[in-house]
């Protein structure tokens, strides 16, 4: 049968059609829109998270998925925006501590023999446990008030004939007076020392100038290829046309680069040393302040005091050294050679004892390869292992079979500083090594950086320094029963290579480290505030103050 659609009727099915058309096209339309956002959300998750301040990662993504109890706390994600907000935000507060102090000609510049230091309330003896008090006015070379802080100063007590020391606190008031503090420790005739290191002038130079490039020292990479080898340069930062070959902690965006030598992969490097180039980014005006008789220059001539014991009562006992205690200026002093902490007892420990079932890892620079070879000599029953590398940064390790002891000291990753030629064929930085590490209570790790930063601007040794905090802190995460130490940086040499290596360079790593390193439950070995107390007068100190570093640490872990 036959059906004529009347003209209403056609109109209506013909809207009918065009609706569902119109229906058919909005559901691709959803379903595109909706398949775009799902992609984008998981290609940003870790954006997205971050940014919410959620506690996930990709690893913590496994765990989550894996475990059977969602509900443990995971810690928050840090991504490399939040470093570089980091790097930043510690900068800043360097900054403030060391604003341009530009100068116009030496007079105006601080004077170590215009300056005065006066004893607060002066006795003729002093008892022990006292605390004594020194003012300082800065003045410059025409004997004018400075009427601003920043001067680079190191307040040290001593008594020779007794083997001891202690540093004293500075407090600065930037209106160019300072407090400088002194705890009598002991017994005896006691020497006051303050050290005018680099005026404030001179630390805002160095500020200025470390902060300004990565050329002062150069490096040199060897490439080998059968029977060829090739030397090229290699650096932080490289500015060159030729090809480079990246070296690149993909998960941590550090890294090194070498001029690529013509025929030869970038996977044929083996070998660097390093050489200082001659460079410098501080003007000839500014290098006057660096001149020997310019640094460390006495502010206190013969200022010798007694201390008496004064019938005082019993030092009541102090708690056993351990993790999280509160560090005090100074932290302690040197009796007789021998280290007494202010806040906490370090007992005697026998070492072969102390360390029987534990892996020991030595991570940093040659200030803690000190320590491997301590260990080496204490203990009579360490074997060293051959690891078929040589020289002064090679791999070492070293076992008591018998007893389960194991310790081994590995090199940082660059930079490097050495002028001798090193392997790099199975260097690393730190945080990986720490990543593949599984931690448990028998596991020690101490970790020493800053030395071979000193050169470099001052955001490379923050980077590295957080670095190390974030696989610290995902060690302690997975194994919390690990011990983690940071040893800081030893105190070196005043009068050599100023500009590269300056104590000044190392107080500022020093800050920053322990401000980024605050938060995690890790021991801290201060080794700044020890080597001033000591005394010493070179970056590889005596083997009393190893000696004496060692011993904290058999204290914190036994």
């Amino acid at each position: 049968m036959s059906v004529w659609w009347r003209p209403k009727e056609k109109n209506n099915q013909i809207l009918i059609i065009r609706n569902m058309a119109n229906r058919k096209s909005l559901l691709v339309l959803l379903f595109l829109l909706a398949s775009w956002i799902t992609f984008t959300v998981f290609k940003n998750s870790t954006k997205i998270w971050t940014a919410l301040r959620l506690p996930i990662t990709l690893h913590h993504w496994n765990l989550v998925m894996k475990s059977p109890c969602p509900e443990v706390p995971l810690h928050p994600v840090v991504s490399s925006a939040e470093t570089e907000l980091r790097i930043k935000r510690i900068t800043g507060k360097l900054d403030q501590l060391i604003p341009p102090r530009p100068f116009t000609h030496m007079n105006t510049t601080t004077s170590a023999a215009h300056s005065t230091a006066t004893i607060l309330h002066p006795r003729d003896a002093y008892c022990r446990g006292d605390r004594l008090d020194v003012v300082l006015e800065g003045r410059d070379h025409l004997g004018r008030r400075k009427e601003y802080g920043g001067d680079f100063l190191r307040a040290r007590m001593s008594s020779p004939a007794l083997k001891a020391g202690a540093s004293g606190n500075v407090t600065d008031y930037n209106n160019g007076t300072y407090l400088v503090s002194f705890t009598l420790f002991w017994e005896g005739w006691v020497s006051l020392s303050l050290l005018l290191i680099h005026p404030s002038e001179g630390a805002s130079a160095l500020w200025r100038a470390r902060n300004q490039g990565y050329d002062r020292v150069i490096f040199t990479g060897q490439f080998a290829s059968g029977t060829s080898h090739v030397d090229t340069d290699c650096a932080l930062v490289l500015n060159s046309s030729t090809e480079l070959c990246e070296y690149l902690d993909a998960q941590d965006q550090e890294a090194f680069y070498c001029v690529r030598p013509p025929h030869m992969p970038c996977a044929a490097l083996t070998h660097m040393h390093s050489k200082n180039k001659d460079v410098s980014y501080l003007s000839k005006q500014e290098w006057s302040l660096f001149e020997r008789s310019n640094v460390g220059v006495e502010i206190m001539e013969k200022n010798v005091i007694s201390v008496s014991k004064c019938n005082r009562k019993t030092v009541p006992v102090k708690k056993k050294c351990k993790f999280g205690m509160t560090s005090t200026i100074p932290g302690g002093h040197v009796w007789k050679e021998t280290w007494n902490p202010v806040s906490c007892s370090l007992a005697p420990i026998k070492m072969k004892e102390c360390l029987t079932g534990k892996f020991v890892y030595l991570m940093g620079d040659s200030t803690v390869r000190q320590w491997m070879e301590y260990f080496k000599n204490s203990i009579n029953t360490l074997k060293s292992v051959d690891l078929h590398e040589s020289g002064k940064f090679q791999h070492q390790l070293a076992v008591d079979l018998d007893k389960n002891i194991n310790i081994q000291w590995q090199k940082h990753g660059y930079p490097l500083i050495g002028s001798l030629t090193y392997s790099v064929k199975e260097i690393e930085y730190i945080a990986r090594v720490i990543d593949r590490t599984g931690g448990e209570k028998n596991t020690v790790i101490v970790i020493s950086l800053g030395q071979h930063f000193r050169p470099f601007p001052i955001d490379v040794f923050i980077r590295r320094a957080l670095n190390v905090h974030k696989a610290v802190q995902r060690l302690l995460l997975r194994s919390p029963d690990t011990m983690v130490i940071i040893k800081a940086e030893n105190i070196r040499e005043m009068h050599g290579d100023v500009e590269r290596f300056s104590d000044f360079h190392g107080y500022v790593q020093y800050l920053a480290l322990k401000e980024i390193f605050q938060d995690l439950n890790v021991g801290l070995i201060d080794a700044w505030d020890i080597t001033i107390a000591y005394g010493t007068k070179s970056v590889h100190p005596p083997q009393s103050v190893v000696r004496n570093e060692v011993n904290i640490l058999l204290n914190y872990i036994c």
